[in-house]
């Protein structure tokens, strides 16, 4: 036999002795004697763009964390733009009807399921979304309470500032008759006692509202003026207003943690440990730059509020402030909350 005639057989009969083999193991693995790991994969929803600063921030590190974790048996598999639901409001309530496993929800689009989470709006509470994100881990142990599910994490937004297409708001008459819009409804007694009116609409619509003249201002994050892309119809942004942050919570269905073996539920609380929740925050504040930069880039005028007009807009909501501290939230009043949220 040559040498090339044995190598061929050789190669047959190892062949032949893979096949063998594989065909076992598909059969060992097929009636269950064997263990092999077989990968979940977790749905994470979302209405804002694909190309949103919190993606980066916050899901993409959540999903690449828990797939590095568990070895790739733990996946996430992202719907933005409101593929699943598009409603911002609607969001909890999809993930509690188990459309999606994860969702991202702001609070403050259902007030009166998370009446105390919503209060991070609060005049005079935080100033910075890191800032305010801290305010919200020190009040988490009574926040956590309103979520009949499973809180990956929890951050806020920076407080407001103030985008108008006609009237520089400079000083409080400036202001007064305006019709701006709020992303809480907490905020509207504010803005109220302002002398504006306030009214809630969808993120989806600032943009033609703005434009046409349906609203005069919108009060939302600087980060809105880059995912709205407000900077196009405002002419004026006002850099404070007296509100204070937007809270952005990540929860996963409570039936589908538990239904998870306890090792699975391990690896989802270490991808979901406090430093996504400070990622959120920072991802806000890094956009909040870039979003003022663009903002007066392409000619909108930055009106920084002098420090007398700050005093007058805190002494017009002070009777506003002080009355709304006595309101009843659930078992807990509303000073008692700030006083958790301010760490005081």
């Amino acid at each position: 036999m040559s040498t090339r005639q044995y190598n061929l057989t050789a190669d047959s009969e190892m062949a032949k002795t893979n096949w063998v083999l594989a065909l076992a193991v598909g059969v060992w693995i097929a009636v269950g004697c064997g263990e092999a790991p077989e990968g979940k994969e977790l749905s994470l929803a979302h209405f804002l763009p694909a190309d949103h600063a919190l993606n980066d921030a916050v899901f993409t590190p959540f999903s690449q964390r828990l797939a590095e974790i568990s070895g790739n048996r733990l996946t996430v598999r992202q719907f933005p733009s409101g593929i699943l639901n598009s409603s911002p409001a609607a969001q909890y309530s999809m993930l509690i009807n188990g459309v999606a496993d994860i969702a991202l929800v702001v609070p403050a689009y259902t007030p009166d399921l998370f009446p105390k989470t919503g209060l991070i709006g609060y005049p005079d509470v935080c100033e910075t979304a890191l800032g305010c994100t801290e305010a919200l881990q020190r009040a988490w142990p009574v926040l956590e309470q309103e979520y009949d599910a499973k809180v990956l994490a929890i951050w806020s937004s920076t407080p407001p500032v103030l985008l108008t297409r006609h009237t520089p708001v400079r000083t409080l008459e400036d202001i007064r008759g305006l019709k701006i819009r709020v992303s809480s409804r907490s905020d509207i007694p504010f803005i109220e006692a302002l002398g504006a009116s306030a009214l809630m609409q969808p993120a989806t619509e600032l943009h033609q509202s703005l434009t046409t003249g349906v609203i005069d201002g919108v009060a939302i994050a600087p980060s809105g003026v880059i995912t709205f892309r407000l900077h196009e119809p405002a002419a004026y942004l006002t850099t404070w207003l007296p509100i204070s942050g937007l809270a952005f919570v990540l929860i996963m269905n409570q039936d589908v943690y538990e239904a998870l073996s306890p090792k699975e539920q391990g690896w989802i609380d270490e991808a979901a440990d406090s430093t996504l929740s400070a990622a959120g925050a920072m991802a806000f504040e890094r956009v909040d730059i870039e979003a003022l930069e663009l903002a007066q880039a392409v000619g909108v005028e930055i009106v920084e509020l002098a420090e007398s007009a700050r005093t007058r807009f805190d002494q017009a909501i002070a009777p506003i402030r002080e009355a709304g501290l006595g309101r009843d939230v659930g078992e807990m009043t509303v000073g008692e909350v700030v006083r958790l949220l301010r760490g005081n």
